[in-house]
């Protein structure tokens, strides 16, 4: 099966899809970790990449769908991958339908995390990381140490952007070009809403019991 996680930054679609990974033998597809292996193994499409990146400018569209098509072509991954971050809008998930009809595939679900902007502020404002082992901690949700630290002598810190401008620009960014990605599926019937406001665990044993069925 194929599947889609929507959710805005914060809405935890990272964690949800490691997860999926792990406990339904998928491949998570995400095209920031695409863009970086391809930078990192310095080919001629990642060069290009390193230049435009450099230039602040975007990677356009041409250039993702040719590293998404080269996972969807791969048969090690046919039918066994979630997409955590694509498509980002209409035209990349009309170019995504092509792809996967191409290669004899389809979407099978599209799981939408919805969560709240005031809940999203405080799951980014609050979020606290210990720099040695990457653990993650929240003020509001999961509260760190007193004495404020993880690992012996690492202090937890705050990424810079974490902070409530930022999380109510990327709320509404996100919330403007998803819709009519969403509605695009939502034509298909794929589209299912699952309240991301959930702990973790509850969350999981809702996904498990949406794709066991469709696994069946």
């Amino acid at each position: 099966m194929n599947i889609i996680i929507f959710g805005p930054p914060g809405a935890g679609k990272g964690t949800q899809s490691d997860f999926i990974v792990k406990n339904f033998n998928l491949f998570k597809l995400s095209t920031g970790d695409l863009l970086r292996e391809e930078i990192k193994k310095k080919t001629p499409l990642g060069l290009k990449i390193t230049s435009i990146v450099n230039s602040g400018s975007l990677v356009s569209d041409e250039i993702i769908n040719i590293l998404i098509e080269t996972v969807i072509s791969n048969s090690k991954y046919k039918n066994r991958i979630i997409f955590d971050g694509y498509p980002r809008n209409l035209s990349q998930a009309k170019n995504l339908n092509t792809l996967l009809s191409k290669y004899n595939q389809k979407i099978n679900k599209v799981i939408k995390l919805q969560v709240s902007l005031n809940v999203i502020k405080k799951r980014i404002t609050g979020r606290l990381t210990c720099p040695k082992c990457s653990k993650i901690f929240n003020e509001f949700f999961n509260p760190p140490p007193n004495n404020m630290t993880c690992c012996v002598g690492e202090l937890l810190k705050k990424r810079d952007d974490d902070n409530v401008d930022v999380a109510i620009k990327r709320y509404e960014t996100y919330e403007k070009s998803t819709e009519p990605v969403l509605e695009f599926y939502k034509k298909m019937n794929l589209v299912k809403d699952l309240n991301g406001e959930m702990n973790i665990e509850s969350i999981q044993s809702k996904i498990s019991d949406y794709l066991t069925v469709i696994e069946g």
